[in-house]
């Protein structure tokens, strides 16, 4: 059996697989608060996780693989103990740190951002004390480092955003001029075998003392994998607050201005954008009741005559890069059903626009798209969705980080 564990925005859930790609367990720790949360909340959720395991599923356990919030990071010292905060995946006080690497760093390189990964290495090192630590991690590393007994190791998804070069498979030179360079990861491919599990965690909690640990990935890319599309064009879609999407392509994009980046995948890569669009306009509008009911009453054979831009504030990334892009929601017509149709056809627009512009970045021709999200069961969206992207529309069987992290656990590789 393959245990994934996926430490989200609000909580921590486990998902255990068996070899036929079955759920045989399933569990959520939330967090007590999401805005506050810290390294002791996600121990205490790991501990958790593990305890409550049945005892032939902790006893029957291979292998385990670990997804978290990608530049979620900190400091701790040989012994994995926190030697800093933890800075979460939205914080951007490193504003002064992510000036400097313009100056270092090439071009529009995504590191370039207060939020990335190597902006907050320097501000950590910068406000804390490096002397005692020994290792800089993301949140995945640490958590994997508790289930072995040892840190200092990352995968190349996480890696991404604190600037490890995943074509050439390197720190660049650049990053390790540093200082403190020294505390940065050794990064493998996700699904690389990391140890065994700890013996004295394994005794503890029943678990079988030969289950192997893996290096896991980020929350997004467990939820791709979850999905379990492999072929270049093939796509995800997240329905969800915002629009994300995802495509595999033979060819690696970069596009800082959009956003625009690519994970490397096996042997393919990852592109991805993400716009400020998405299922959070509905909200403001539609109870979910509404949303089913009126969603009925439209034909979605047709196009609206109405031309939105259904963003929630003023702003968009991608597929447009305008921070001063106004939403465009008017006229509003009295017919609720006319107004949400609208919306809809609104948010497909995006959508299509987005994969075309990864295509004219040069990633790999859209073939088809997978959904998930909130947005997902939505019938008339999707047949919305299926005619302006031109390639078939379906919905993912399974779209928990928390199943796609059992899967890479499973295949101990990106295949």
């Amino acid at each position: 059996m393959y245990l994934g564990l996926d430490f989200g925005t609000s909580g921590a859930r486990a998902c255990v697989l068996d070899n036929a790609d079955t759920v045989v367990h399933e569990d959520r720790i939330p967090y007590c608060d999401v805005a506050k949360q810290t390294p002791d909340d996600w121990r205490e959720a790991l501990l958790t996780l593990l305890k409550q395991l049945p005892l032939p599923v902790a006893a029957g356990l291979q292998r385990i693989a670990v997804d978290a919030t990608s530049a979620t990071v900190l400091l701790c010292d040989i012994d994995l103990q926190p030697v800093s905060p933890a800075l979460l995946y939205h914080d951007t006080r490193a504003h002064a740190e992510a000036l400097e690497l313009e100056q270092l760093a090439p071009t529009g390189h995504s590191v370039c951002s207060a939020s990335s990964g190597l902006a907050k290495f320097l501000w950590l090192t910068r406000h804390s004390e490096p002397g005692n630590a020994a290792h800089f991690m993301h949140q995945a590393d640490w958590l994997s480092a508790l289930l072995t007994g040892s840190g200092g190791i990352s995968d190349f998804h996480n890696a991404l955003k604190t600037g490890y070069d995943v074509e050439h498979l390197c720190w660049p030179e650049w990053i390790m001029r540093l200082p403190h360079a020294h505390l940065l990861p050794h990064v493998l491919a996700p699904g690389s075998l990391l140890k065994e599990i700890n013996p004295a965690l394994a005794q503890h909690f029943n678990i079988n003392p030969a289950c192997t640990v893996h290096a896991g990935t980020t929350d997004s890319i467990a939820a791709f994998i979850a999905a379990d599309v492999h072929l270049p064009g093939a796509a995800v879609t997240s329905l969800g607050t915002t629009l994300v999407l995802k495509l595999l392509s033979a060819t690696r994009v970069e596009a800082a201005q959009y956003g625009v980046y690519s994970h490397r995948f096996g042997d393919l890569w990852l592109a991805g954008g993400a716009s400020n669009a998405g299922g959070g306009v509905l909200k403001k509008y539609f109870t979910d009741s509404q949303l089913v009911t009126l969603s009925g009453h439209i034909d979605a054979s047709q196009d609206s005559p109405l031309d939105y831009y259904p963003l929630p504030a003023t702003g968009e990334r991608f597929p447009h890069n305008n921070p001063k892009l106004e939403p465009r929601l008017s006229p509003h017509p009295a017919d609720d059903a006319l107004f949400l149709h609208g919306l809809l056809q609104g948010l497909s627009r995006i959508e299509a626009d987005g994969y075309a512009r990864l295509i004219e970045l040069g990633a790999t021709p859209l073939t088809s798209v997978t959904t998930c999200g909130g947005g997902a069961e939505n019938k008339a969206w999707q047949q919305i969705r299926s005619r302006l992207l031109r390639v078939p529309v379906t919905t993912a069987q399974h779209t928990d980080a928390a199943y796609g992290a059992a899967l890479l656990a499973k295949r101990a590789a990106i295949i």
